[in-house]
């Protein structure tokens, strides 16, 4: 499910640069959790079931597309960033970067941890 106010901000805060990278995360988070809620939050979009799932920020040169318990993850990637106790994020500066096969598996492991909560 899209949201309106996802849309805004893209407009207002996203650079054109930058709006492809975010179309496709949006469109692997409908695909990955459909359940998921996109609002904002904090700022930002962010998906949402028990729990937020991931959070796109963006800034000057990249987006940074963020995962609440990232640090719970397996990585076999090697392409979350972070050291907090919770969070890891992933840094994209140009569409043709993104790894689907990654950023899939990634939003499987937040939605598998985040099922955990519905039992």
């Amino acid at each position: 499910m899209t949201s309106q106010a996802v849309d805004d901000y893209i407009q207002a805060k996203v650079a054109p640069a930058h709006q492809p990278i975010v179309a496709t995360l949006r469109e692997l988070m409908r695909e990955c959790a459909p359940d998921a809620d996109e609002s904002i939050a904090y700022g930002s979009p962010v998906w949402k079931r028990a729990k937020n799932l991931a959070i796109i920020s963006a800034a000057k040169t990249h987006i940074t597309f963020a995962f609440d318990r990232g640090a719970e993850f397996t990585d076999d990637h090697g392409l979350l960033e972070g050291v907090g106790k919770r969070t890891r994020h992933i840094k994209l500066k140009k569409a043709e970067d993104i790894n689907l096969v990654a950023l899939r598996d990634y939003i499987a492991q937040a939605v598998a941890l985040d099922r955990q909560l519905d039992q």
